[in-house]
């Protein structure tokens, strides 16, 4: 690989961990293998480099981990030593800096200042990388707020003077990146035999060996000789010195070169990770992982992974309590098959000397910020564009592709052959209920039917299944009856956030909705999965009540697909657990923190009804609402699981009732601070009605026909919603906190009159009755605006401090959330907003049942205009949501619309705000949808993002009901 003249490289890595360092190691080796100088900028120990590179030729420079240092200080420095050295070409790879990021005072030490750099000293500049941080932090940074977005477009910017991207398999989608060349794993050389290994640590060939390879161990964590099955040896690295270990286990020393071990071992034990899984798939080792928290990259090394048959994950609590023999047992069957190039190393070199020598790999380039804007800024959503330069690796299977989902949930599919067909339940026997047309139910029911088709994945390998479709195949007796519910999402056409204020709102039941299928048998019938039967097995017990999930589409939003526990784990003592302890068990590992969703309505019903759960129940839930949308899909699953539940233990409970339990798992159990009528309206709603319910705390007052002329949309930002976020939370405390304010000041009120002897003539206009009830108020909605106006707006701080005003009012008096003492909270904006939104509400629902005309839809959209901008005066706005309402007004006001008859009339953001989805009202005709999709193209022109557009209604959980089924064996077929 020689050159005319020796050539300088400037090598940036991360130190965050040594998985980077070891994998430059590599292509450091071949270009001075080459005759180049490689001078390398690293946080990693010097022995990374020089156990495997002992040249005068490699030069290693450390930066500062601790120092917050300005971007230009930066800028400046590397330049300047750049320049110094006389670089030919600057190699990055996540490269991490310290530095002061200028964007409302916030601090980043993730910028990749180390292109921009290059480009200042004239250099040219290569990536090699597997993600980039604008990917892993677009997620972050738009769940954050739009104030944070500038961080995201700098490091796309940065990155846009980087000459291309040298792309490693198992790579995420970089949108920043137009050119990119693959080249193959980048592994580190073997340099002993596998036989020479085990000799030299004294095991013999037919002992199994598992390396324990975490890269450092939980504080306080005891290995145990029980974890390992019989004969079993582990090898520990990164160990530390005081660490006692039993006899199975042996600590490798630190600088001990991993890949030899691993060769040389039957599995591996570890998180994942670009080294690990290269290594694993390399030397075709069996990897047993466990999730990493907060880890967007992982998915895809997590697919290539298990494409290649090489991959066992194992449940964090199974990790930590020892119960490892299963997984170890299940991996060492594993036979991976990865034949591709491990030569990665020096195909990156030699693409590096030519890129240095002059030769041109790539073609003229957009600035970073219109890459981003062209491909994915609005988070983890994996939309994929035709025409659009960004490239999903084939063996990523995403549940979008394998299941031919839009959501990754089997009842998401619908086509024009559906409607022709009749429905029926496929293999099953309905012995309870009735489908009512619904094609979602249908297609459940129908894969259902396929989860114990078991496919040979030589013969067929395009026919692979997902892990989730693997467990759910083991879920269910067949032999014993299946208790199905359904449960839709909700569209908020007006009430949103005002609803834990007593509002009355309007809620449309979507149509995409939950499934739930609840198996309720006795535990010596049910069918466990290896490591729940191991864990029985371990601590000896009889058959005992298990409570088995998979949830489906787990792929989509990085979490586990499986949940199982011991419904013993509920107890304590003779009683249910407290929700703070439940609040615990959940939160102990994030990629499994979902199933407080579903398992909470056991809780719940535990504690609330005095439900006693003695047999086994087996779960599957497949929801095509979508997540983050701001369309309830929380609260769909709620009520599903609840309904299913309830349905299978012949439990009597009214959709009213059976809705404010689920909201108390989702208060108490999840512990987002959520109102009610999103589980109300799931629960009670109805197809093409809106539900009228006024939140004090749950009446429903009816139903509300749409009118045929008008019809509702729901248009997706692609901004990540949550309920659980700081901003929802903080409005709500918000208003909590103005309500408390109102009482005060009327009780002062009354005190003065009676202290000054006023009579009840002097108070004709403001009332003495009004003022009791002012001081008594039980909910912020029962405040007119002209009282509102008259008696207490001038008295609102805009602002107040938490601990101002707990030292004044000593408590806000809402059981779901607690306030700051040391964050200053909106008053005024969230007093206010529930106080108009109910009298808009009521405004809105009149208006629907008054004669049709231009100044209705008017009137209508101009309600829905003042809500959504209501919401951004409290903080609840977002880029995306902001603009797909300016895009339905310049359509509304656009000279075609007002030269014919208008169609579209209102938008406003929905839900809990921050993102989410608008709600859009308009005319029921063609044109209308015609000015939708419109709306979806030129938002996806501005943004890179394709809209999810919701329209359509189904029936709540309550009109549903339930079915019961049972398989038909096959001779009935």
């Amino acid at each position: 690989m020689g050159a005319e003249r020796p050539l300088v490289f400037a090598y940036y890595v991360t130190g965050h961990g040594f998985g980077h360092a070891t994998r430059v190691v590599e292509v450091a080796r071949h270009l001075i293998l080459g005759g180049h100088d490689v001078h390398v900028v690293t946080g990693a120990p010097d022995y990374v480099y020089t156990t495997e590179i002992q040249s005068p030729h490699l030069f290693l420079r450390k930066y500062s981990e601790t120092a917050v240092v300005p971007r230009d200080t930066i800028l400046a420095v590397e330049v300047e030593w750049l320049k110094s050295i006389k670089a030919d070409l600057v190699v990055k790879v996540f490269i991490f800096l310290s530095v002061q990021f200028d964007c409302r005072h916030k601090v980043s030490d993730v910028v990749p200042v180390a292109c921009r750099a290059a480009a200042d000293a004239g250099v040219r500049s290569v990536c090699v990388t597997n993600f980039s941080w604008d990917f892993i932090y677009a997620e972050y940074v738009m769940a954050a707020g739009h104030h944070h977005r500038s961080i995201v477009w700098q490091i796309a910017e940065d990155y846009s003077h980087c000459e291309f991207l040298i792309r490693l398999p198992g790579y995420c989608p970089m949108p920043a990146f137009r050119d990119a060349i693959d080249v193959p794993l980048v592994v580190r050389r073997l340099h002993k035999p596998r036989e020479e290994v085990r000799e030299e640590l004294g095991i013999q060939e037919d002992v199994k060996i598992v390396i324990l390879n975490f890269g450092g161990q939980p504080s306080g964590w005891t290995l145990k000789e029980e974890y390992l099955p019989q004969g079993w040896i582990c090898l520990v690295c990164g160990a530390s010195e005081s660490l006692d270990l039993p006899p199975n286990f042996l600590k490798l020393p630190k600088d001990a070169y991993t890949p030899d071990l691993i060769a040389a071992s039957d599995c591996m034990l570890g998180k994942i990770g670009y080294g690990t899984v290269s290594e694993a798939l390399s030397y075709k080792i069996p990897f047993v992982f466990v999730r990493r928290d907060y880890f967007n990259e992982e998915p895809f090394l997590r697919n290539m992974l298990e494409f290649y048959q090489a991959g066992v994950e194992m449940i964090r609590r199974d990790l930590l309590t020892g119960h490892w023999r299963p997984y170890l047992e299940h991996a060492i069957t594993l036979k991976p098959c990865y034949e591709g190039g491990i030569n990665g190393g020096e195909v990156a070199a030699r693409i590096l000397q030519d890129t240095a020598s002059g030769k041109g790999y790539a073609s003229d380039k957009l600035s970073g910020a219109r890459r981003l804007r062209d491909a994915i800024v609005l988070g983890y959503q994996l939309q994929r564009v035709p025409g659009r330069d960004l490239s999903i690796p084939d063996w990523y299977a995403n549940a979008e592709n394998e299941l031919c989902l839009r959501t990754g949930s089997p009842t998401a599919e619908m086509n024009e052959d559906s409607f022709n067909k009749p429905l029926h339940g496929h293999d099953f026997e309905i012995l309870h209920g009735d489908l009512l047309g619904l094609f979602d139910t249908a297609n459940f029911l129908k894969s259902l039917s396929e989860l114990d088709v078991v496919f040979d994945a030589v013969k067929a390998p395009e026919k692979r299944q997902m892990r989730e479709r693997k467990a759910a195949a083991g879920l269910f007796n067949w032999e014993e009856d299946i208790f199905v519910s359904r449960a839709p999402g909700r569209l908020d056409v007006m009430g949103g956030i005002a609803d834990y204020s007593g509002s009355l709102v309007l809620q449309m039941p979507i149509r995409e909705a939950c499934h739930v299928a609840v198996q309720k048998i006795h535990p010596t019938k049910q069918r466990l999965w290896k490591h729940a039967q191991a864990r029985q097995n371990a601590e000896g017990q009889e058959p005992t009540p298990v409570l088995q999930i998979v949830s489906y589409g787990s792929e989509l939003s990085n979490r586990g697909p499986t949940f199982d526990m011991n419904l013993s784990d509920f107890m304590d003592g003779a009683e249910p657990i407290s929700y703070e302890k439940a609040r615990s068990y959940f939160a102990r590992d994030p990629s499994q923190r979902w199933a407080a969703y579903i398992a909470g309505t056991i809780l719940v019903l535990m504690k609330e009804l005095d439900i006693h759960f003695e047999h086994s129940i087996s779960m599957l839930v497949s929801s095509a609402v979508p997540e983050g949308k701001g369309v309830s899909s929380s609260a769909a699953v709620e009520v599903a699981t609840m309904s299913a539940v309830a349905a299978a233990h012949g439990l009597e409970i009214s959709p009213r009732e059976l809705a404010l339990l689920c909201q108390k798992v989702e208060n108490h159990v999840v512990g987002a601070p959520c109102g009610v009528m999103d589980q109300m309206t799931s629960a009670c709603g109805e197809a093409n009605k809106l539900l009228a319910m006024v939140c004090q705390p749950a009446e429903v007052l009816g139903l509300v026909d749409i009118p045929s002329h008008i019809r509702f949309w729901g248009i997706d930002s692609g901004i990540r919603h949550s309920v659980g976020g700081a901003d929802y939370g903080s409005v709500r405390i918000g208003a909590f906190m103005g309500r408390k304010i109102i009482k005060s000041i009327a009780s002062e009120m009354l005190t003065q009159s009676s202290a000054n002897g006023t009579t009840s003539d002097d108070l004709e206009e403001a009332g003495v009755e009004l003022l009791e009830t002012e001081a008594a108020l039980d909910y912020l909605c029962n405040l007119s605006p002209h009282r509102y106006e008259a008696l207490y707006v001038k008295q609102f701080p805009e602002t107040m401090l938490g601990e101002t005003f707990l030292e004044k009012y000593v408590d806000h008096n809402d059981p779901v959330t607690v306030i700051d003492q040391k964050r200053n909270y909106g008053l005024r904006a969230a007093t206010k907003h529930p106080v108009y939104e109910n009298f808009r509400v009521k405004a809105f629902k009149a208006l629907l049942t008054s004669a049709t005309s231009d100044d209705q839809f008017t009137a209508l959209g101009e309600l829905m205009y003042q809500c959504h901008y209501s919401y951004s005066a409290c903080g609840l706005g977002s880029d995306g949501t902001e603009r797909l309402v300016q895009l339905v007004q310049e359509m509304q006001h656009s000279k075609i619309s007002k030269s014919a008859e208008g169609t579209l009339y209102g938008a406003k953001i929905t839900g809990g705000g921050s993102g989410g989805t608008i709600c859009v009202v308009g005319r029921n005709c063609l044109r209308s949808s015609e000015q939708i999709l419109q709306i979806q193209q030129r938002y996806k022109g501005a943004t890179g993002y394709t809209p999810f557009i919701f329209e359509g209604s189904s029936p709540g959980a309550g009109k549903f009901g339930h079915l019961r089924i049972r398989r038909r064996h096959r001779n009935q077929n």
